[in-house]
């Protein structure tokens, strides 16, 4: 399983560069990483990362298509802002389907850590939808999730995972960085503060 742990790495990390480099690719590179974690996870009994994993490649597809609608004239994906109330009505969706999905698997599967697994499950999709958004807000609630992964997969000996996990803290960070500049830099008049669907 060690090898291919260290597929599903490095493609994960590749995918996450070119999200920080708002670069379009970074969504087939995603999908394939996603379905060899899928695997991995279901091995490790961590079935609500395995279970995020497909919701992953279905936010993956949806992820793409609205990023091909959004690029600029250099081929890279506009930035787009994320209004409070909107964010915060998708933390709150968050925070009722950990509670839901922890309860389900702590009551009716052996998963390891379910509570916080869940936890991480649900709060990543929200990421993940963010990032399909094109929102610079995604990139916040990566560090914070993927902070807490990382001490999660060094509890279950997932080590080239958690190294991994590592790196997408510091990639979470470049892209923050690199999303910020690309708003500051952004002509007002090529995105509306509140873009429809």
């Amino acid at each position: 399983m060690t090898w291919v742990e260290l597929i599903g790495a490095l493609l994960s990390a590749w995918g996450v560069w070119l999200t920080a480099r708002r670069q379009p690719w970074c969504w087939p590179i995603g999908l394939l990483s996603v379905l060899i974690y899928v695997w991995i996870f279901v091995d490790a009994r961590l079935y609500s990362d395995a279970l995020l994993q497909l919701a992953f490649a279905l936010l993956i597809v949806y992820g793409w298509h609205r990023w091909l609608r959004h690029l600029g004239d250099d081929g890279l994906v506009r930035v787009a802002p994320l209004p409070i109330r909107e964010a915060a009505a998708h933390l709150a969706i968050g925070l009722a389907c950990a509670l839901a999905l922890g309860f389900a698997m702590h009551r009716w599967t052996d998963a390891a850590l379910p509570r916080l697994d869940a936890a991480l499950t649900a709060f990543s999709l929200v990421a993940q939808w963010w990032q399909g958004r094109r929102h610079i807000a995604a990139w916040w609630l990566w560090i914070v999730v993927d902070v807490i992964y990382v001490g999660e997969y060094v509890y279950k000996h997932l080590l080239i995972t958690s190294v991994l996990y590592a790196g997408f803290v510091v990639l979470a960070m470049i892209g923050l960085r690199s999303w910020q500049q690309a708003h500051r830099h952004a002509s007002p008049a090529i995105e509306p503060a509140i873009e429809p669907g």
